[in-house]
């Protein structure tokens, strides 16, 4: 995890836990089961921020036998986990509370309170989780797509953080809406419609963020940015004649397995050999910082 990511991750853990407080006193106050439901939210966020820095923490390990390329795919597995908590400890109890409360309707009370509530929430995650995250996403960005980047994202650290704060502040703005028009329709129901809305969108983030890591912990390839850099790396290498199969693995947010079949010039002494593949690892190490571990096969030519 990059220091910025850790960052991002210790100021949303931080946010969420103030948050998580408030809101329960919140939900007690005026029975809302849509601030209920933010209050597990926010509590459920607090934990997946605790998964990732678990994970950052074991992912820098270093290689063993048992695990001769490093851990660098556990940051990748407690994100997935993130996936899970944030569905089962997020969008399960919101749609649970939501559906009772539908059923089995109460009196609101504190409407100004829940409100206040919500809106320094609302202060809270976007300046102190949102708009730092949205501002590191965005410099990642570019030029690109939000998709294409979200696509291409390898810190997963990042990713979480920006999509957990987006699903808190549309949160937060659903619970509000419930408890208006729980309060000026005098439908209490509302509210609980408010609830199963933000178990949606809880479930559509766990969703999204559950398909991003288990592509990458399946062993997902480099960018194809990536590899169109190192194929142009290796064939600027003079003696280098043609790439046959190119094969890479991201191993971790900072570390990409490469594994390349290379056809040099037949007239190359073994000497000569050595030292062209010297020169591709430093090539495409030099194009690619993150290609960390490099093998390269040399493929026979045609008779």
């Amino acid at each position: 995890m990059a220091a910025e990511s850790r960052t991002l991750v210790l100021l949303a853990l931080t946010a969420n836990g103030l948050i998580a407080v408030v809101k329960f006193i919140a939900a007690a106050v005026s029975g809302s089961s849509a601030m209920l439901a933010e209050g597990f939210h926010s509590v459920a966020d607090t934990g997946n921020q605790l998964f990732l820095l678990r994970g950052a923490a074991v992912s820098r390990y270093a290689p063993t036998t048992q695990h001769p390329f490093g851990r660098g795919k556990e940051l990748y597995f407690w994100s997935f986990m993130v996936a899970v908590f944030l569905f089962v400890g997020g969008a399960v109890v919101a749609f649970i509370e939501g559906l009772e409360r539908i059923r089995h309707p109460e009196e609101q009370q504190g409407l100004v309170f829940s409100l206040a509530v919500l809106a320094a929430a609302a202060v809270f995650e976007i300046v102190l989780a949102l708009r730092p995250a949205l501002a590191s996403f965005n410099r990642v960005r570019g030029s690109r797509s939000v998709w294409a980047t979200v696509r291409d994202m390898r810190d997963p650290a990042l990713l979480v953080v920006v999509f957990e704060d987006i699903a808190a502040t549309v949160g937060v703005a659903i619970a509000a809406a419930g408890l208006l028009l729980s309060h000026y329709t005098g439908w209490s129901q509302w509210d609980g419609v408010a609830s199963i809305a933000i178990a949606v969108v809880l479930a559509s983030v766990a969703w999204i963020l559950a398909l991003e890591m288990k592509a990458l912990l399946v062993g997902e390839a480099a960018t194809r940015r990536e590899r169109s850099l190192i194929r142009t790396a290796t064939l600027a290498v003079p003696r280098v004649r043609s790439i046959g199969r190119l094969l890479t693995m991201q191993l971790s947010s900072t570390e990409i397995l490469v594994n390349m079949d290379v056809e040099l010039d037949p007239l190359l002494s073994g000497a000569e050999v050595e030292a062209a593949i010297d020169d591709i690892e430093a090539r495409v190490r030099a194009a690619v910082p993150d290609a960390t571990q490099i093998f390269v096969e040399l493929e026979t030519p045609p008779p």
